[in-house]
C-alpha cells in the first residue's frame, strides 16, 4: 500500500445546519461487509475494528491512492460528498461472492471486514444488494473502556448515551476512522501502516467520554438518515 499527502481532505460526516433534499439524488456509499458465520460469528468490538480498519485499508491502498489509480476516481467522488458508510453482513457462498467484487478486507482478532470501492447505492451488485442490514447483534466479550496499557495507536471511542445496532456503529467507526486517515499527515499515515493500521474500539463511560471529546482529533456527527437525530456526537476518533 502507498502513503501519499494525495488522498482527499478531512470532511464532515455530516453538515446537519445545512438543509439537505429529503431525497438525495442517486446516493452513493462505500458498502462494509462484516463476516459473520454461524458455527465461529466475532465479537461485536472485533467486528467494528475491523470495518475501521478496511475503511483505511481501501483508502491507503495504491489503487486509490496513486494519481492513475482504478479506484481513485470513484473514492474522490464519493468522499466530496457525503461519504455514507452501509454495514451488511455476509457468510459461506455469499461471502465468497462479496471478495470478488473491488474491495479490501481486513481480518482481525478472529473477525472479518470488507470495504468495497464506493457506488451508487441504486445499482449495487447483485452479490452486494442482496446482503441483508440486519443479523449484525454480536455478543462483545472483547468489550473495554480504555485502551489496553501501552496502546500509542488510533482509538476510536462510542458514545455511551448513543444507542445503535452494531450495522450502524461499524459505519460510525468508518467513519471516525475516514476522518481520522484524513487528518493524519504522511508521517502519522506511514506509521499507521507500519502498524497495520491496528487501532482500539473502545466503550467508555460517560465520565470518560466527557473527557475525551474535548481532546479528539475528529468527531463524527450522524446526518440523522437512520437510528439517531441529526447532529448527535455518535464516536471520536484520537491517538492515544
Amino acid at each position: 500500500m502507498a502513503v501519499t499527502p494525495d488522498v482527499p481532505e478531512p470532511v464532515e460526516v455530516e453538515r446537519p445546519e445545512v438543509e439537505r433534499p429529503e431525497v438525495e439524488p442517486d446516493p452513493w456509499a462505500l458498502q462494509l461487509v462484516v463476516r459473520v458465520e454461524r458455527a465461529s460469528p466475532p465479537s461485536a468490538t472485533a467486528a467494528l475494528e475491523a470495518a475501521a480498519m478496511a475503511v483505511v485499508a481501501l483508502l491507503a491502498d495504491e489503487r486509490t491512492a496513486d494519481l492513475d489509480g482504478p479506484w481513485r476516481e470513484p473514492v474522490r467522488r464519493w468522499s466530496s460528498g457525503r461519504i455514507r458508510k452501509i454495514a451488511k453482513r455476509a457468510r459461506g457462498a455469499r461471502w465468497d461472492a462479496v471478495g470478488a467484487l473491488d474491495g479490501v478486507t481486513v481480518a482481525h482478532r478472529g473477525a472479518e471486514a470488507r470495504a468495497l470501492v464506493p457506488g451508487p447505492i441504486a445499482t449495487a451488485p447483485p452479490a452486494l444488494a442482496k446482503l441483508q442490514v440486519s443479523g449484525l447483534e454480536l455478543d462483545d466479550p472483547d468489550r473495554v473502556e480504555v485502551p489496553p496499557p501501552g496502546w500509542s495507536g488510533p482509538v476510536l471511542a462510542l458514545n455511551p448515551s448513543v444507542e445503535m445496532s452494531t450495522g450502524k456503529l461499524a459505519a460510525q467507526v468508518g467513519h471516525g476512522a475516514h476522518l481520522l486517515w484524513a487528518a493524519s499527515d504522511a508521517d502519522q499515515r506511514r506509521r499507521w501502516l507500519d502498524d497495520d493500521l491496528a487501532l482500539v474500539v473502545v466503550h467508555p463511560d460517560e465520565a470518560r467520554w466527557n473527557q475525551l471529546v474535548p481532546s479528539a482529533t475528529v468527531a463524527v456527527r450522524d446526518g440523522g438518515f437512520t437510528e439517531v437525530a441529526p447532529g448527535t456526537m455518535t464516536v471520536v476518533a484520537l491517538r492515544a
